[in-house]
């Protein structure tokens, strides 16, 4: 079992977010020991949907954007949902905040439409990577060389393509915070 006791890790999202892909890394880094915190550009609660069209449930945010520091956390969790990935990928702050983790060389993950902000903010070059398949040419352009694979980890960053891949995902992204392999 991966253990990452100590670890602290910032769960980027807002409203949009695909549930399970919120929900999910947020179980899966509390049962080994980490602790994760809801980063929104919102305040209050943010609006999860299962799929694009059903709206689910409502989750506290626990460190509004404005205030959120880079430095505080350990590695990055970029859930997707079309709505969430599209609002955040052109939230300067957010770019800002993302990109402190690159910087930093700490670990990001990346799901489904979660990875559309890396492209804002100049990391993919070089970098192979999966997503949901409509973000390939977006990808791609940014300096990506995409993938059609469950889970992907390249230079400290893994990304997968949708729910279906969240065992892989989660598996992945939580060895890589424990100190595992980072190619």
């Amino acid at each position: 079992m991966t253990h990452i006791a100590g670890k602290k890790i910032a769960v980027l999202s807002t409203n949009g977010v695909e549930q399970v892909e919120l929900t999910k890394p947020l179980e899966s880094i509390k049962a080994h020991g980490g602790t994760a915190h809801l980063v929104s550009p919102e305040e209050g609660q943010i609006q999860a949907m299962k799929s694009d069209w059903e709206h689910a449930e409502h989750f506290d945010v626990d460190v509004a954007l404005a205030s959120a520091d880079p430095a505080d956390y350990d590695a990055l969790v970029l859930p997707g949902g079309t709505l969430n990935a599209d609002t955040v990928r052109i939230n300067e702050a957010a770019q800002s905040f993302v990109k402190a983790f690159f910087d930093a060389g700490k670990p990001v993950a990346a799901i489904c439409h979660g990875p559309w902000i890396l492209t804002e903010v100049g990391v993919l070059a070089g970098r192979t990577v999966t997503s949901f398949p409509s973000l390939r040419t977006d990808l791609v352009n940014a300096g990506a060389q995409w993938v059609d694979q469950s889970v992907v980890v390249s230079n400290n960053l893994v990304t997968s393509r949708n729910p279906g891949d969240l065992d892989d995902f989660n598996r992945s992204f939580l060895e890589l915070v424990a100190g595992g392999e980072s190619s």
